[in-house]
Formats: C-alpha cells, structure tokens, sequence
C-alpha cells in the first residue's frame, strides 16, 4: 500500500546556525521543506482538519526551532526538526530538507542541503 504525503516547502526563517563564530554571530537565512507520510484518506472522505495534519502547526514549530535554537551543522538542525515531526504530529515516516541558500564559501555556490528521512519507531 502506497503512503500519502503532505508536503510543506519553503518555509524560512533567520537562524544562527554554523560551523563558524561568523554563522552563529551574524545569522543568515534557511529553508525547510519536509515531507510527512500520512493516510490522507480519512481527510479525504471528512474534509475536516481533526482527520489531519495542521500544516500551519508544522510550520510555526519549525520556524521557533530554526530561531530559537542553535547548532553547528545542517545535519543536527534537520534531525531536531525531523525528531519534533515525529513526536509531536505522529507520521509513519518524515523527510526534511534544510537549506543554507548562502554558504559561507568562497566559491561560486547558490546554496548546500542535508535531507534526511526517518521512521517513526
């Protein structure tokens, strides 16, 4: 049986994330895109939020997490949120992309991600 999914993209926010003294004092922006695997049938057949995931309150607890908290790697930031995901709004499997659209690096690169995928257990 296939899973439905409810996609979230764009969300951003300015954080203070990074390896460098620089990131975390100066701050840039980020971008989360996560993907939640949900039965979306019951929703489907109700039309009624309760049957559902509030996207509005995935947004706002991954907006407080990229403001609010502080970590060195894109890795560890993805994982908070995919671990917050999978606690407080209870999907089989979630996907989180995170992008630094400006990497401090001195190359010619728009942006750098990490996506990771977990189950809940």
């Amino acid at each position: 049986m296939e899973t439905d999914i409810i996609r979230i993209e764009g969300i951003e926010f300015y954080g203070y994330h990074g390896d460098l003294p620089e990131e975390r004092e100066l701050g840039q922006r980020y971008c989360v895109d996560v993907d939640l695997s949900f039965d979306c049938a019951p929703a489907g057949r109700s039309d009624r939020i309760e049957e559902t995931v509030d996207y509005a309150a995935v947004a706002r607890r991954i907006d407080e997490i990229g403001r609010q908290e502080r970590f060195h790697l894109l890795e560890a930031l993805a994982e908070r949120i995919a671990e917050m995901i999978l606690e407080e709004f209870a999907p089989e499997k979630v996907r989180v992309h995170v992008t630094k659209p400006q990497p401090p690096i001195p190359l010619s690169i728009r942006k750098v991600g990490v996506t990771i995928s977990r189950t809940r257990a």
